[in-house]
């Protein structure tokens, strides 16, 4: 194979280059490094991590043990992500026409564009983001964490902070820059940084808070308050060259890749499965293009009212993006992406069923090459995006293109009754769970008996806790970061202390339970409800 051109080859940065600064630059060389590149050695790092193996048996949308055949975990996505960020990043630091700006707004480098890609999603929690949604639930309202869960700020809570390296929990001592370009959501949930830009009109996206409890904070950010210093060091060599609020190029072209990767891999997971059928995705797409001009005559309320019938969810669509995205939604760009979509999936892929044959294969193969190719060539560099947009983005007519492709799968596949049932017995078994455990936490017998990595894990939390009390604490919410008893004026010295054990034990308890795979999430609940006769099983590590 060809060497790579000299402007996409990743070099080892100079001496003192704060974008290679590590968290503990104490250990800023591990004994199990064996690449020269600090970047390169973030990537060794994070594929040799128990977590990120742990992703093969974790939901992209199906369980990796419910489908049967052949689809997508988050291991495999991940790896996709990284393919695509990875051959962005090479593109366009190879042209000379977005050298100079890239440099200009703090570096683009391949290996740090991969690190990053492969760590993203080092924090979902078993069964996908269903899991996600109800562990944030459960850790807010059961739990007391006001900072409840999300799955990016978990991801970069594992490599700062959870995943055991050496002789201390002290995360994966990865470089500022990986740990920059995995912050899809730079900010907290509800602090970080000021002015939140949860305030800024519009929003960055991710960032609105949730209409029906505003007070929760941002519906997406990327990092827990007791991370939040670390974010602050990560994000450090950025100061003064991007917004606080905006993500680096790298983490761009990572948000970017994954949008690409997810729009693309699920119609072929939902192909080969037969879930995607030609008839009901022809019927939406040819309907609202044969009665755009009246539907578009309809109110809000009488789409909503009918969004059953053909043609009415995709109207609603281009309405939301107007309302939503508005700096780059046209209407000649949907009308066109439409029928790119409808040429090439309903008359193209979907037109003959999936049968598994080296034909159906091929075509799966080649439609998936075209789409990404299109995609990846179709990415530009600007110096002053929009709000809701990185520095790095799609054309209007492919960023058209993928909204389309990913509405196909949320209305073809996510709103499925079946897919419903399943996920609904999924989130009973997360929330029974929690409790479960967290009833065996609680019971001052069983203390010497917990699972020693959950034992670790409250007293890490604690730790963390104590030392992050009275900083990035909103108005009135305690001295816990984002909530608690901790440094409240006046209150009794015992309180305080239980109330930073109950948060620990609270975050110890969704810590480990979030580094389940869906299969150990189910063997761990069979064996705490007295459902499952086994003693001695590897489903699950005590």
């Amino acid at each position: 194979m060809d060497p790579a051109p000299a402007a996409t080859r990743s070099a080892t940065p100079p001496a003192g280059d704060l974008r290679a600064r590590r968290l503990f630059g104490r250990r800023a060389a591990a004994a199990s490094d064996l690449a020269a590149s600090p970047f390169r050695a973030d990537r060794d790092r994070i594929v040799s991590s128990p977590f990120f193996a742990r992703l093969g048996g974790v939901t992209q949308v199906i369980s990796p043990g419910g489908s049967g055949l052949l689809v997508h975990n988050r291991l495999t996505h991940s790896l996709k992500v990284a393919q695509v960020g990875r051959a962005v990043a090479e593109r366009l630091t190879a042209d000379e026409r977005h050298r100079a700006l890239l440099d200009e707004l703090g570096g683009c480098d391949p290996d740090v564009v991969e690190a990053a890609a492969l760590a993203h999603d080092l924090g979902h929690p078993p069964f996908g983001h269903l899991g996600e949604r109800v562990l944030d639930r459960v850790a807010r309202h059961r739990l007391g964490l006001p900072d409840g869960f999300e799955g990016n700020a978990q991801s970069y809570r594992i490599v700062t902070s959870t995943e055991i390296r050496g002789e201390a929990a002290v995360g994966l001592d990865l470089t500022a820059a990986v740990r920059a370009a995995m912050l899809k959501y730079p900010w907290t949930r509800r602090t970080y940084p000021q002015p939140h830009p949860s305030l800024l009109r519009p929003a960055p996206r991710g960032a609105a808070v949730a209409p029906d409890d505003p007070a929760v904070g941002s519906v997406k950010f990327g990092a827990y308050t007791t991370e939040a210093a670390d974010l602050r060091q990560a994000r450090a060599p950025f100061a003064g060259v991007i917004e606080p609020w905006q993500q680096t190029v790298e983490a761009s072209i990572m948000d970017t890749a994954d949008d690409i990767a997810y729009a693309i891999h699920d119609v072929e997971d939902f192909h080969r499965v037969g879930v995607l059928q030609q008839g009901p995705v022809a019927g939406e797409l040819v309907t609202w293009q044969r009665s755009a001009a009246e539907l578009r005559e309809l109110t809000d309320a009488e789409v909503a009212a009918s969004a059953h019938r053909p043609g009415r969810s995709i109207e609603r669509l281009r309405r939301q993006l107007h309302r939503k995205d508005s700096w780059i939604a046209s209407d000649e760009a949907f009308a066109a992406a439409v029928e790119h979509v409808r040429q090439e999936l309903v008359d193209g892929l979907l037109m003959v069923p999936f049968d598994g044959s080296i034909e159906a294969e091929e075509s799966i193969s080649t439609f998936s090459a075209r789409w990404t190719r299109r995609l990846v060539g179709a990415i530009g560099v600007t110096a002053d995006p929009p709000v809701r947009s990185g520095h790095v983005l799609l054309a209007t007519a492919q960023w058209h293109e993928v909204q389309v492709l990913k509405f196909v799968h949320h209305r073809f596949v996510l709103a499925r009754p079946d897919l419903a049932l399943h996920q609904r017995g999924q989130a009973d078994l997360l929330a029974t769970l929690v409790d479960a455990l967290h009833a065996w936490v609680t019971d001052p017998d069983e203390q010497g008996r917990l699972p020693r990595r959950l034992h670790d894990l409250v007293e890490l939390a604690e730790a963390e806790l104590a030392a992050t009390v009275g900083s990035d604490t909103p108005p009135g919410a305690g001295g816990i970061p984002g909530g608690g008893l901790i440094g409240i004026p006046g209150a009794p010295a015992r309180g305080r202390v239980d109330g930073l054990v109950a948060a620990a034990q609270g975050r110890a308890i969704i810590d480990y339970v979030a580094s389940l795979t869906d299969g150990q999430a189910v063997a761990l609940l069979g064996a705490l409800t007295g459902r499952s006769g086994q003693l001695w099983t590897d489903a699950f590590v005590l």
